[in-house]
């Protein structure tokens, strides 16, 4: 999620092609080797992945997207959307560094192959393959990469030597049902990427705590970071915490991370970050995954109980809606200078909270967290259906903020006593009849870059869509849409729903015609 501050008033196995009308998905596996040069804070890199055909089609062309290229120049999709708001044209007026992507070199099957940039959107190009990749085929591609990271601006980028590397790589656009999906880089507007695995080694100075999606391979460091964690996680909280040094006469290390069932890899790095660890045994099946946080040593102290909430938050949507599905979940607290509320990615989420108190805090990295479920785990198209990612999460994180503590991260601390006195259930429905007589104009379901600025995308996206959920909620009981979810999670998992699905699957578990209630995600106005 992008800016949620505004609102504080199994495993995946490789699909196969199946017989026709049913559904596929295509895969891809990565194997990726990156350095960072912290002087002039670049990226150098190599890239193989293997793309698997699973679709009925031939293709011959892949689209991939290169979005560190967003941030080239004012002529990119993701400049000119941010003039068009007064807040983004300081922030892009703001930016020291513009960043790019460069020194692409593909081959194919260890054939060189010719690529052409997009004609309009220099951050996404067409590979076109030397022959056509028929259904069920596998094909090798690779490139050389170099990265000049941007300073931090909208979700990527660096502070100093405090390193947010997101949408960092080459990636292949989404080919499905629907056909192509080749997308510019925007602000407002999230992301549509393809399922599979990931093989990821990071070479930065030893001085460096890394925090990223996967789990660790290099043994001894991981047990480094949980021997730290562990001391800082039990600390008397008005004891030091205990920092990361490198081993002496080291200059460099390399990190390596695996990760399967995702389809995006991000990483952060800084030399102060406090590092906090735990387990969780998850109480359906009692496996334990780690938990880490990595926080700054001059940041926002309430990151000291950071553990608790990004553990409660793991147990809470495990309830709601099925099982966390990896081994590992972390959270990191983003540079103070930005305060956008967090952005998630696969087993880990920035935080951008300086200023948050404890309901806040804990409800922002919930609703972060909450993210491996709504666009991790079902990957839904965020860029043309914000709200089966954004909405469905808000409406959740509501619920975790009222059984926990009769708050709202939209009204903050103006809710009368009397209110949060009241049980669980009625709280919320009191929270709900003003939500209800708030005006919010735009229709739910639409391109998030339809909405005219980031408050009417915030309000349509997440709080409209939450209010029409609890309707729903209303008229069938808690229980029954809370088994709705459930059965959506499970027959969804690790895929690419589209509305229609997630209609079909309610019904399928509510026995009842929906058309009706998924009809209001077309309605302007009150639902």
């Amino acid at each position: 999620m992008k800016r949620i501050a505004f609102l504080l008033i199994s495993a995946f196995g490789g699909l196969q092609l199946t017989a026709a009308g049913q559904y596929w998905q295509q895969r891809v596996d990565y194997n990726i080797k990156v350095s960072l040069n912290d002087k002039d804070h670049t990226l150098k890199g190599t890239l193989d992945l293997d793309y698997t055909n699973n679709s009925p089609d031939k293709l011959e062309f892949i689209w991939f997207h290169c979005w560190p290229n967003a941030y080239k120049n004012d002529q990119t999709a993701l400049a000119k959307q941010l003039a068009r708001d007064r807040d983004g044209r300081k922030e892009w007026g703001d930016l020291k560094e513009k960043g790019f992507i460069d020194s692409l070199d593909f081959s194919v099957n260890n054939e060189k192959v010719k690529w052409v940039p997009d004609a309009v959107n220099i951050d996404i190009v067409k590979l076109l393959l030397p022959t056509a990749l028929a259904p069920g085929e596998k094909v090798h591609i690779s490139t050389p990469f170099f990265v000049k990271l941007p300073s931090f601006i909208s979700r990527s980028g660096h502070v100093d030597q405090t390193y947010m590397v997101t949408q960092w790589y080459p990636k292949p656009a989404v080919y499905d049902r629907k056909g192509w999906h080749p997308i510019p880089y925007l602000d407002q507007g999230e992301f549509y990427s393809e399922f599979g695995s990931f093989d990821v080694a990071i070479t930065v100075p030893a001085g460096y705590v890394v925090g990223a999606t996967g789990k660790m391979q290099n043994t001894d460091e991981l047990n480094k970071y949980k021997q730290i964690g562990i001391f800082n996680d039990h600390r008397s909280r008005n004891a030091a915490a205990k920092m990361y040094s490198p081993d002496p006469g080291v200059a460099s290390k390399t990190l390596h991370y695996l990760a399967d069932s995702v389809h995006d890899f991000a990483w952060f790095a800084d030399k102060e970050f406090i590092i906090e660890y735990d387990t969780l045994a998850l109480e359906q099946s009692r496996r334990v995954i780690d938990v880490f946080s990595y926080h700054h040593y001059k940041g926002n102290p309430l990151w000291n109980e950071s553990i608790s909430y990004i553990k409660d938050a793991v147990k809470h949507y495990s309830w709601y809606i099925g099982e966390y599905p990896y081994p590992t979940v972390a959270a990191v607290e983003g540079p103070a200078q930005q305060s956008s509320g967090g952005m998630e990615y696969p087993m880990i989420t920035l935080i951008t909270s300086p200023k948050a108190d404890v309901e806040v805090l804990d409800g922002t990295i919930a609703h972060e967290v909450g993210h491996n479920w709504f666009y991790g785990v079902l990957g839904s198209n965020e860029r043309d259906h914000p709200w089966m990612d954004e909405g469905m999460n808000s409406y959740f994180q509501f619920i975790y903020e009222a059984e926990k503590y009769k708050a709202n991260s939209l009204f903050g601390n103006s809710i009368p006593s009397d209110i949060r006195r009241k049980p669980t259930d009625e709280f919320l429905d009191n929270l709900y009849l003003v939500f209800g007589a708030i005006p919010i104009e735009p229709k739910i379901d639409q391109p998030a870059a339809n909405y005219r600025n980031m408050d009417e995308y915030g309000m349509g996206v997440y709080l409209k869509t939450a209010i029409w959920l609890h309707q729903e909620e209303q008229e069938i009981g808690k229980s029954l849409i809370h088994l709705a979810f459930l059965n959506y999670f499970t027959e969804w998992k690790f895929k690419h729903p589209y509305p229609e699905d997630v209609k079909a699957s309610f019904e399928k578990t509510l026995h009842r015609n929906l058309d009706e209630f998924f009809g209001k995600l077309d309605k302007k106005g009150a639902l």
